[in-house]
C-alpha cells in the first residue's frame, strides 16, 4: 500500500481471527437458488446433474486448499472443514469465507458446460457463506449430524411436495396438505399415492455427499525397464454415507480422525440452536458507511499465466469494470464503487439493511457474484484467450462513521492507484529496455514523483500525465440519474432513469462529489 495522509483510515479495519483451538467450518449456500433452479429448469425435487456439478466444485475446493480435509453437501449448500492445526490466511474469517465462496462460484461457472452442455447459463450464480467456529470435535460432530438430518427432512418434504404438484395439486394446496406432517406420514403418502419407497431413492438425494482426502497409490513414472513407479498421493474421495457423524463411519477413516479428532460416542438428540450458537457472526455497526473491498487472489500469477500487458492491460481493467457494473445492478444498496488493478471497493449506503448487516453474507455474496461475472464475461473481453484456471477474490467489510472519513478512504485508494501505477510504469519500461527486475527495483529505490516523471520523459519519451485516465485515476462506478423526457421534450413528472456508468475522474477533488450529490445522498 502507498503511504499518504489518508493512511489513518486503515485503523477502522477490525481483525476477525478464529482463535485456536477451534475448528473452522465454512458453510456456503446458493444465493436465491430457488429462482436459479427455476430459470435453468432444474428437475424437481432433485436434479442429479446439478448435484454432481456441486460435488465437482467441492472437489475442486479441496484440491485448491490443502487445509480443507472434509466437506459435506446437499442441494445448493456445502460445508468445508479445515484441519484443526490450520493457519490458513492467519485464520481470518472474512478472508477465508470469501475465498471459498469466490473460488466455488468460479468453478461452478467454469464447469457448467461440462454438466449442462446444451443449457445456457443465464446469469451469474452467487453464494453466501459463513464461518462456524467449532469449539471441539464434539461440536463438529453435532454440526455434521444436524446438516445431514436437515438433508433428510428437506429432501423427504420436497419429494412429497413435488410429487403432489406433478399429480395436479396447486402449490398452496400442497403446502396445506403437508403442513405439520411427520416423517412416517410422508413416507406413507409417497408409498400409498405414488408407489415410492423413500428408502429406495438414490443415496445422493437422501444422504447428501461427503468428500475427504485419502491416500491412493498412483503411478508417477516408469523406470528404465518400463516398470511403473508408484507413490501414495492424497486424493479427494466422494462418499454417500447414512451417518457421516457416526463413530463407525468417522473413525474407520484414519485421515479424518488424524486431522480433526475422534468421535467418542454417537449422537443422540440434535439441538440446532446449540450448533447455531457457534456461528462466527459479525453484524456491522448500524448507520455507518460500509465498504466491501475485494482483491484478486494471487493475481500476479494469474496475470502472468494469461499474458496480461504490463504495466496495465486495458482489457483486463475493462473486464473488472464490467463486473463492478454488474454488482451495482444486482445490489441496489451499493451506492458507489472504485477500482484499480485487481481490486474494487463497493460502498453500501449508511441506511442499508442488506442481509441485516451480517458481514459474512454481505462479503461472500458480493465477492462470489463478482467472481462468477468475471468468468462469464471473460470471453467478451478476451475472445481469443482461453481462461486457463478459475480466478478467485477475497474480501473484507469495514465501517466508516462519517462521509468525510469515507471520502478519505476513497482518496487513499486513488492515491495508491497513482503511486503504484507511476512506479509500475517506470519499472516495466526499464525491464522492457533490457534491465533485469532486480536492476529495475534498485534503480527506482528512493525515487520521488518528479524523478519518475523525468525518467519516463527523458528515457522513454512518455509524458506520465498524458497516459490514459483509466491507468492513472482508476475507475469509478455509480448510478447516473436522468429525468425521463417525453416526445415533446418535457420532463415526465418525477420519473427518473438510472444507468450504471464507469467514469475516470479525480475523486479526491471535492468538485467530483459536488457535481454528483445524489451518489452519497440517502
Amino acid at each position: 500500500m502507498a503511504n499518504s495522509k489518508y493512511e489513518y483510515v486503515k485503523s477502522f479495519e477490525v481483525e476477525d481471527e478464529v482463535m485456536f483451538p477451534n475448528l473452522i467450518v465454512i458453510r456456503i449456500d446458493g444465493r436465491d437458488f430457488s429462482r436459479f433452479a427455476q430459470v435453468h429448469k432444474f428437475e424437481k425435487p432433485n436434479d442429479e446433474t446439478a448435484l454432481n456439478l456441486m460435488n465437482s466444485c467441492a472437489s475442486a475446493v479441496l484440491e485448491e486448499y490443502p487445509d480443507i480435509v472434509f466437506a459435506y453437501g446437499y442441494s445448493d449448500e456445502y460445508s468445508f472443514v479445515f484441519k484443526k492445526t490450520s493457519s490458513f490466511y492467519q485464520r481470518r474469517a472474512s478472508k477465508i469465507l470469501s475465498l471459498v465462496a469466490s473460488f466455488f462460484a468460479a468453478v461452478y461457472v467454469t464447469r457448467w458446460k461440462d454438466f449442462f452442455p446444451h443449457r445456457k447459463l443465464e446469469y451469474s450464480p452467487s453464494f453466501a457463506s459463513k464461518v462456524v467456529s467449532c469449539a471441539s470435535v464434539e461440536v463438529l460432530q453435532v454440526y455434521l449430524a444436524w446438516r445431514q438430518l436437515d438433508c433428510h427432512i428437506t429432501n423427504q418434504y420436497d419429494t412429497c411436495f413435488w410429487m403432489l404438484v406433478k399429480s395436479g395439486k396447486t402449490l398452496s394446496e400442497t403446502h396445506e396438505l403437508l403442513k405439520d406432517t411427520q416423517k412416517q406420514q410422508r413416507n406413507e403418502l409417497l408409498f400409498q399415492q405414488f408407489g415410492i419407497n423413500y428408502k429406495m431413492l438414490p443415496v445422493l438425494f437422501r444422504q447428501g455427499s461427503c468428500l475427504f482426502k485419502t491416500k491412493v497409490e498412483e503411478t508417477v513414472k516408469h523406470d528404465e525397464n518400463g516398470n511403473p513407479v508408484k507413490r501414495l498421493r492424497r486424493r479427494e474421495t466422494l462418499v454417500h454415507s447414512e451417518s457421516i457423524a457416526g463413530r463407525s463411519f468417522w473413525n474407520e477413516h484414519s485421515s479424518l480422525h488424524k486431522d480433526l479428532g475422534h468421535f467418542v460416542q454417537d449422537i443422540g438428540k440434535i439441538e440446532p440452536d446449540y450448533v447455531k450458537s457457534f456461528q462466527f457472526e459479525n453484524r456491522l455497526l448500524p448507520l455507518t458507511w460500509v465498504v466491501v473491498r475485494i482483491d484478486g487472489c494471487h493475481f500476479h500469477r494469474f496475470s502472468e499465466a494469461h499474458v496480461f500487458e504490463k504495466p496495465n492491460d486495458e482489457q483486463a481493467l475493462k473486464l473488472m469494470n464490467s463486473c463492478a457494473v454488474a454488482v451495482l445492478e444486482e445490489f441496489q444498496d451499493i451506492a458507489f464503487a472504485y477500482g484499480v488493478s485487481d481490486e474494487y471497493s463497493f460502498v453500501l449506503r449508511k441506511e442499508s439493511e442488506l442481509y441485516k448487516r451480517q458481514s459474512s453474507k454481505i462479503i461472500s455474496a458480493i465477492v462470489s457474484f463478482f467472481t462468477s461475472a468475471y468468468v462469464i464475461r471473460w470471453e467478451d473481453f478476451f475472445p481469443h484467450k482461453e481462461l486457463k484456471y478459475p480466478p478467485s477474490f477475497d474480501g473484507r467489510a469495514v465501517c466508516y462513521p462519517t462521509s468525510e472519513i469515507l471520502l478519505d478512504y476513497l482518496a487513499w485508494r486513488q492515491v495508491d492507484c497513482h503511486i503504484n501505477n507511476q512506479y509500475n510504469t517506470c519499472f516495466w519500461m526499464l525491464v522492457k529496455s533490457g534491465k533485469s527486475k532486480t536492476q529495475a527495483q534498485d534503480y527506482l529505490k528512493g525515487t520521488q514523483t518528479r524523478e519518475k516523471n523525468e525518467l519516463l520523459s527523458q528515457q522513454f519519451g512518455i509524458e506520465y500525465n498524458s497516459l490514459p485516465l483509466i491507468f492513472r485515476m482508476g475507475s469509478s462506478v455509480f448510478r447516473l440519474k436522468e429525468r425521463v423526457t417525453e416526445e415533446n421534450g418535457e420532463v415526465s413528472g418525477k420519473q427518473v432513469e438510472e444507468e450504471v456508468v464507469v467514469d475516470h475522474s479525480n475523486i479526491i477533488d471535492q468538485c467530483f462529489w459536488q457535481q454528483r450529490p445524489h451518489i452519497l445522498s440517502s
